[in-house]
């Protein structure tokens, strides 16, 4: 069988956006929004990407950079399949094995946007990050000594400064990223002309993204190359719906017209409504059932909505202890909640609960938390099934044994990777010998985890305690059996 650039070829075209990271989501969501306004003639510009961790990209470079984007699922009650080969990415770019490369960029005059997903981990200041290191460790200094390089180049062209679009799931995103790079300004001493372009001709947006991008499809990947008609190592499977809000002060609706008919692009000057929505009920969903529901044997969401204690958990954690917390009409609310089920039981989407589960402290902290704190200090009670959902984040990170980058737990005697930031790698390898009684109050006095010391919530951690004695006790199953009083069939 061919491969596809034995089929396809791409035209390029002037190259508008950077894009820092390569992985699935980049790909089915910007990407392909981007590839379809191209072919409506509404965008006409190409996209590099550049990897911003250490390690090549022989996997585009391999297929002249071109992919398929399949979405399939439930669109207006029926059946929906869409197979697109995506040609906008005119170049792959290691930051670090193709550094000059990925700085001349800085000096293309086309270049208008800046995006970027290097996870809810990924917007950081960090004072030891160093101006000089080729490229600086951290994605906001990258950005910065990027910015810094394009400033110089075009001596501080108000025209020329660009529209940053971080698509990471933290709040005020945006703003997050530009502080960043103001205080790595002030860190390295790059003048207050600088400080002020940035400020003045670089726009900063909030953003809020929503779809599910399960990537390679490897069960599917040969019956979908055989109707495709062509190999594919990047092929990228996700759901239809899309949604991509964008907050900023400045319109730029004009400059980014990538509304497509499964992706719906929605320009605000207030996206706290729909952040709150999507944050606590859709990646709530996940963040706190995933690490539970692989503990118990699952391994992809739709085997989760199968299974009827799972389900079950699922149902009473969202509706019953999250969208109250949920500031928007509750009809609405609950709602929204059914129809994030009908998407996780999408028959075509096997979304791997081990990829939902990279990053999950900072994930707990920015999707679950805010519900533990709102029902604790509004309702003053804590939530069982959100302490049980911290319980299973500690049962899932108790591991000792390190394998390239990452710590391996074990599900009965099967071994699993479980990645996350180095600094929480290192922690839960050292604490996760205690007792129950001591993990539970390590972990909840986290500051550095948690942004505060979750022990200060009376009752949280003889929970967290109870919680991971029963799994210890019964299993992760046979637990959340006992919480919902589900039944297994």
């Amino acid at each position: 069988m061919k491969k596809i650039n034995e089929i396809y070829s791409r035209s390029e075209k002037p190259i508008k956006i950077i894009q820092f990271g390569e992985g699935n989501f980049l790909r089915g969501f910007v990407d392909y929004a981007v590839d379809v306004a191209n072919e409506k003639g509404v965008f006409q510009g190409d996209v590099v990407v550049v990897k911003p961790r250490q390690g090549k990209l022989e996997k585009f470079h391999c297929q002249d950079n071109l992919y398929t984007i399949s979405l399939r699922g439930i669109k207006d009650g029926s059946i929906y399949e869409e197979n697109r080969v995506v040609t906008c990415v005119q170049k792959a770019l290691a930051a670090y094995e193709q550094y000059g490369e990925f700085m001349a960029l800085a000096h293309l005059p086309e270049l208008e946007f800046v995006v970027s997903n290097t996870t809810e981990a990924g917007i950081v200041y960090d004072e030891t990050d160093v101006l000089t290191l080729e490229p600086p460790n951290t994605y906001p200094g990258k950005l910065t000594k990027f910015l810094y390089e394009r400033f110089v180049a075009f001596k501080g062209d108000s025209t020329k400064g660009l529209t940053m679009l971080p698509i990471e799931l933290i709040e005020a995103n945006g703003e997050k990223l530009q502080q960043c790079i103001l205080n790595y300004s002030t860190l390295w001493k790059l003048g207050d002309a600088f400080k002020t372009w940035i400020l003045e001709h670089n726009v900063f947006c909030n953003t809020l993204v929503d779809r599910i991008v399960t990537g390679y499809p490897k069960d599917e990947a040969k019956s979908l190359e055989e109707k495709l008609g062509y190999q594919d190592e990047l092929l990228t499977a996700g759901e239809p719906f899309g949604l991509w809000v964008i907050e900023s002060k400045v319109d730029i609706s004009k400059r980014l017209p990538l509304s497509t008919d499964t992706l719906s692009v929605i320009f605000t000057n207030n996206l706290k409504p729909y952040r709150d929505r999507k944050v606590r009920i859709l990646n709530g969903a996940h963040t706190s059932t995933v690490l539970a529901a692989f503990l118990a044997g699952k391994d992809n969401v739709l085997e989760c909505m199968k299974d009827p204690v799972i389900r079950k958990y699922m149902e009473q954690i969202v509706l019953n202890e999250i969208v109250p917390t949920v500031k928007l009409p509750h009809e609405e609310a609950v709602a929204f909640a059914k129809s994030v089920f009908e998407r996780f039981e999408n028959p075509f989407v096997k979304h791997a609960l081990l990829s939902i589960s990279l990053n999950s402290v900072s994930k707990w902290k920015a999707r679950v938390l805010p519900i533990l704190r709102d029902s604790y200090h509004n309702e003053k009670v804590i939530p069982k099934l959100i302490a049980f959902s911290f319980a299973a984040l500690i049962s899932f990170y108790s591991a000792k044994e390190y394998k390239a980058g990452s710590l391996i737990g074990y599900r009965n005697v099967e071994p699993y990777q479980i990645s996350d930031d180095a600094k929480v790698l290192q922690f839960f390898a050292t604490h996760s010998g205690k007792s129950a009684d001591e993990l539970s109050f390590v972990v909840a006095s986290n500051i550095d985890f948690w942004g505060e010391n979750l022990t200060s919530y009376i009752g949280f951690v003889d929970m967290i305690k109870l919680h991971l004695e029963n799994i210890k006790k019964d299993g992760m199953y046979q637990t959340m059996q006992k919480l919902t009083m589900a039944k297994k069939v």
